[in-house]
């Protein structure tokens, strides 16, 4: 099994996006029984708050399911129950490796790692550009190459 952590700062645009996208690939892929997803923010003020409206609105816009979904914060056991720990952006990264300091063995990379052709390293926060629909794009075109690169490591390992 394969745990996958997506994580922002208030866990209610960008993370929870690629969460539902990611799961939606997985579901698709047949994949269900092999590969999980989460999402955390590294910030405390949304906590048990839905995904942010524009972040609705696009999933349901591409009849991708949100449900039961609310913020929640990263948490210290986080490192140990998830394999890859997903950022949307470098602050992101910053603030998980100074929470996770003693733990090298996690795995934390940045979502558009996945997607270089990009040019860009960041996911942008659309609470404040209200840019959702490129933020989507972003993120279905990095969870499928995120997915597509799991099942790749999963057959190196077998």
């Amino acid at each position: 099994m394969t745990k996958v952590l997506f994580v922002c700062l208030g866990n209610i645009c960008r993370s929870p996006m690629a969460e539902a996208v990611f799961r939606h690939k997985v579901k698709k892929a047949g994949l269900e029984a092999s590969i999980q997803a989460a999402s955390a923010g590294t910030g405390d003020w949304n906590l048990g708050k839905e995904p942010h409206e524009g972040t609705k609105t696009i999933l349901d816009a591409h009849h991708i399911s949100y449900q039961g979904m609310i913020s929640k914060l990263i948490k210290l056991e986080d490192f140990h129950d998830y394999d890859l720990i997903i950022a949307m952006d470098a602050s992101n990264v910053s603030n998980l490796r100074k929470f996770a300091a003693n733990k090298e063995d996690v795995v934390i990379r940045q979502l558009l790692e996945f997607y270089p052709e990009r040019g860009i390293t960041d996911v942008p926060d659309p609470y404040y550009t209200g840019n959702f629909d490129e933020v989507y794009e972003m993120i279905d075109r990095s969870c499928e190459q995120l997915l597509a690169w799991i099942v790749q490591q999963e057959k190196r390992q077998t």
